[in-house]
């Protein structure tokens, strides 16, 4: 995010920082959960409950405040609850949601989330944003073949714009589903890193 940022300095915390192997498993979500999924430090990637990491992500918060930041982005598209906070605080969620009702507001929008378990609740998310909506789901840290599947399935289904709900999705990924799509692909780390440079630059 940091090309689209500008000249700052960056501070990260992790909902997972500190944790084992062992721990993190812990995390796993059962069928009632909201789900999310995030790469870990070593490349692959997880699947846990939000409920287990709110606290964490407050811990987090807190610390960065402390460290004397000028404002904290909570980098998941993901929704979650209000956490307190003395600077500003911003969400990645909000931000794209509402950046791309800006841009495609009524349109027919597919949207591609990382996991199937995860479709009902984008449509939920996008539902008041599309005039029709479409999902598919393609993990932003599996193989290529899920992408290019779940791009045939919005390139069939005759979307206007393609929205890429995860900060995983690379600028790479995104001109692959262009591609594959021929329609305009919004990715959800630029849209949301030029709206928070509006706020720190």
């Amino acid at each position: 995010m940091v090309q689209w940022l500008g000249t700052v300095e960056v501070m990260e915390r992790g909902a997972l920082d500190g944790l084992s192997a062992t721990e993190i498993a812990a995390l796993h979500p059962d069928a009632t959960d909201y789900t999310l999924v995030t790469r870990l430090r070593d490349g692959s990637s997880v699947v846990i409950a939000k409920r287990h990491i709110i606290p964490r992500i407050q811990q987090a918060i807190d610390e960065l405040e402390e460290a004397g930041v000028d404002a904290t982005v909570l980098v998941c598209t993901g929704t979650f609850p209000a956490f307190a906070h003395r600077k500003p605080l911003l969400f990645a969620e909000r931000l794209l949601v509402e950046g791309v009702r800006a841009i495609a507001g009524g349109s027919r929008l597919g949207i591609l989330c990382p996991l199937a378990a995860q479709e009902g609740l984008t449509r939920e998310k996008w539902e008041s944003v599309a005039g029709h909506l479409h999902v598919a789901s393609a993990s932003p840290y599996g193989h290529g073949g899920e992408l290019e599947a779940a791009a045939h399935v919005l390139r069939e289904a005759g979307v206007d714009y393609v929205v890429l709900d995860c900060m995983g999705y690379t600028q790479g990924m995104k001109e692959q589903v262009r591609q594959m799509t021929g329609v305009p692909v919004l990715l959800a780390r630029s849209i949301v890193a030029r709206l928070v440079a509006e706020v720190i630059a």
